[in-house]
């Protein structure tokens, strides 16, 4: 594909758990006949993920940001705790409105309470007549931020002029439900969402985005520095890693290196690799999610109703770095740093703030400890390019680690183990001119964590998935074609000595295929498009599985189905 286009369709990406897109199922009668061709306005946008599930308890909403962002001018506003709710919760909501009409590109965004960044998300791009959209989010793992005032800051970084008209209206709001429960009503809520829900048999999230308790603080770095509570037991930071900016690393797994013809390249090709350190010392690594946002792959017309997996709410990587809490409890300021490995030297485009999550041992001031392995393996990337007719470059990448310690707390020594494997193969095609232009990929992120004290061992294996296969062409009839597969999977384990304790799959797939006219006004586009998403999750907890077709815009299939694992 011609590499201008792409930069054309990415340009407007600029700035920058498990969040859903709150959006109900679509009763039979709603479903509609798609027309021939895109028209000028079509389905708001929606996935086929499973809603937040709410407790059955007294709620209270405090409204965090209303704002209409036509630049890079951030809202600012103070949040106060809400009254009436107490100062524990159950669960607390984020959800956000969104509206636009017009002509606009896909633009990132984020959100900030008392500096703690609570989303980051992109957005949807309009049709001529307006389109609407709303996400939610489970944020109760923050309910320390929410405790007190705090600043508030959001952008969504937008232009507006002649040609982009699209004024981004935007409201988000805290749902905070009470920890008083009634089972009748829980009970009650529960049967309602089953027959409203037609995928549920009933919704559960992912055991790899579940804690097991809230955190007691939620901290931030100042000037790349962290200081922990003393008696700190559990720690874990949180990375919102994203690759934009409007260059090249906004579409990273794409680029070759400088040996190669393609009009993106980074010195040793497409690895990527997101890396946190303590003090200077390796402390947990990753693979970063391919987001593909919602101009991407030189195509919107794949994404105006259904977005690629994760592009409205980009879930944070998570390091547990219990093993240092240790030599991090001693009261002095550590330095944390997250780097990405791949980016060329002194480029940017890699947007990675950081959280960090702990949890107290309320019977001691002091938890003492010590770090007592750090095992890394050597960083494998390799691309070879093989020239011809038709380019191609072949990566394997991947790394390995492992970090040990343990604190002395008041319910006995806690040894903790994290270890991490990552591995990316990739095969990247493409003709001179980029008019054909196609990439093959898989990340794998395996984590192994073992907690050894307080009873038993317990061991909880996350193997991440992520892959992308997708071409697109470019015809001597400037008539462009996009043909796309995505997946993000996660299969979770969790097992103590002998056996297994409890377990879950995740599997969020999205195929598109897409054609229009290129380099012609929008009207002249004859654009025509069918996407599907098939949105799965199950296991001891129970089953949730949709899926969504749609076609020129048109919304022609919701389907529940699910079945026993």
């Amino acid at each position: 594909m011609r590499r201008r286009l792409i930069m054309s369709m990415l340009a407007g990406v600029t700035l920058v758990a498990s969040a859903l897109l709150g959006v109900s199922p679509v009763s039979a009668a709603q479903l509609v006949d798609p027309s021939a061709e895109f028209g000028t306005d079509w389905h708001d946008p929606l996935t086929a993920a499973p809603p937040i599930d709410k407790p059955a308890t007294k709620s209270c909403e405090v409204t965090v940001a209303e704002a209409q962002f036509r630049d890079f001018t951030p809202y600012r506003g103070t949040y106060m705790p809400p009254s009436g709710c107490g100062d524990r919760w159950s669960k607390v909501v984020l959800r956000l409105d969104g509206k636009v009409k017009g002509r606009q590109f896909d633009r990132l965004g984020y959100l900030h309470i008392g500096g703690v960044e609570i989303f980051r998300t992109s957005t949807p791009e309009p049709s001529p007549d307006g389109i609407q959209w709303s996400v939610e989010k489970d944020v109760t793992r923050y309910s320390d931020t929410f405790r007190q005032n705090r600043d508030v800051e959001m952008l969504i970084g937008n232009v507006v002029d002649d040609t982009y008209t699209g004024v981004l209206d935007i409201k988000a709001t805290l749902t905070f439900y009470a920890t008083e429960k009634s089972a009748e009503k829980s009970a009650e809520k529960s049967a309602e969402k089953s027959v409203a829900n037609p995928g549920a048999k009933p919704a559960q999230k992912p055991a790899e985005q579940a804690s097991t308790t809230t955190p007691d603080r939620v901290l931030t770095l100042r000037n790349g520095l962290l200081t922990t509570p003393r008696n700190s037991e559990r720690i874990v930071a949180e990375v919102y890693a994203t690759g934009s900016g409007g260059g090249c690393e906004e579409y990273w797994y794409l680029t070759v290196p400088t040996s190669a013809p393609y009009s993106c390249q980074a010195d040793r090709g497409p690895y990527r690799e997101v890396q946190i350190k303590v003090d200077g010392q390796l402390a947990g690594i990753a693979e970063p999610f391919p987001t593909v946002w919602t101009g991407g792959w030189s195509n919107p017309f794949l994404w105006y109703v259904i977005p690629g997996p994760r592009a409205f709410d980009i879930k944070p990587i998570e390091y547990d770095l219990t093993p240092f809490a240790g030599l991090l409890n001693d009261g002095r300021p550590h330095q944390l740093d997250v780097s990405v490995v791949g980016v060329p030297e002194g480029q940017t485009g890699w947007s990675t703030p950081v959280n960090v999550l702990v949890w107290q041992d309320a019977q001691r001031e002091r938890v003492s400890g010590a770090l007592t392995e750090v095992k890394a393996g050597d960083l494998a990337n390799s691309s070879m390019y093989t020239p011809g007719s038709e380019n191609r470059l072949d990566t394997e990448g991947g790394h390995r680690l492992t970090v040990a310690g343990y604190v002395d707390t008041s319910h006995g020594r806690v040894k903790t183990t994290v270890s991490r494997a990552l591995a990316n193969t990739s095969v990247h095609r493409w003709t001179d001119g980029e008019n054909t232009d196609g990439l093959e990929a898989t990340w794998i992120d395996d984590e192994t964590v073992t907690v050894d004290g307080r009873g038993p061992a317990r061991t909880t294996r996350t193997r991440r998935t992520y892959a992308m296969d997708g071409t697109t062409t470019l015809g001597a009839d400037d008539r462009l074609r996009t043909v796309l597969t995505l997946g993000d999977r996660a299969g979770v384990v969790e097992t103590r000595p002998g056996r297994r304790t409890a377990w879950s799959r995740f599997d969020d797939s999205y195929t598109g295929d897409a054609t229009y006219t290129a380099n012609v006004p929008r009207d002249q586009r004859h654009a025509v498009g069918t996407t599907r998403e098939r949105y799965r999750l199950y296991g001891s907890s129970g089953c949730y599985d949709r899926s969504l077709t749609t076609v020129q815009g048109v919304l022609t299939q919701d389907r529940g189905r699910c079945r026993d694992s």
